[in-house]
């Protein structure tokens, strides 16, 4: 692993809320942290900023969703705009990954740990966006 993904932050990007964990890559730790209000997609960049300067990371890891044959769908034209956008605007090396059913296995991971199925009370983005971070991690072993 290059020196240049060394500490990671993930974005389970979504219209509404945008989920963010952090990783480093020697240890493979991961910290939920929490998710972004968006509106349309849109998030407050102000609040993305301030994550990239207090984590300082190394790079940056959005995750794609994609039909289960690979294929493309809206949300994920959406999604490389987001990580796009994010490069454009702050610098940083973006990574797509294919998050393919990583809100099922959030929601199981939620219940798991006690969640009472209102997801819109207590989203589990950010869950999904260590799934994703995980996930990476593995595919780099």
């Amino acid at each position: 692993m290059s020196a240049t993904h060394q500490r990671l932050l993930a974005f389970d990007f979504g219209t509404k809320s945008i989920g963010v964990a952090v990783g480093l890559w020697p240890t493979q730790t991961i910290t939920e942290l929490h998710a972004i209000k968006a509106k349309d997609g849109i998030p407050n960049w102000d609040e993305i900023n301030a994550l990239l300067s207090e984590w300082q990371v190394d790079s940056v890891i959005v995750g794609l969703p994609v039909k289960m044959d690979g294929s493309d769908m809206e949300i994920t034209r959406r999604a490389r705009k987001f990580g796009n956008r994010l490069h454009g605007r702050f610098g940083c090396p973006v990574l797509f990954f294919d998050e393919t059913l990583s809100t099922r296995e959030a929601k199981e991971e939620a219940f798991a740990r006690g969640h009472r199925g209102n997801f819109g009370e207590a989203p589990i983005d950010s869950i999904a966006a260590g799934i994703i971070l995980q996930s990476w991690f593995n595919s780099q072993a």
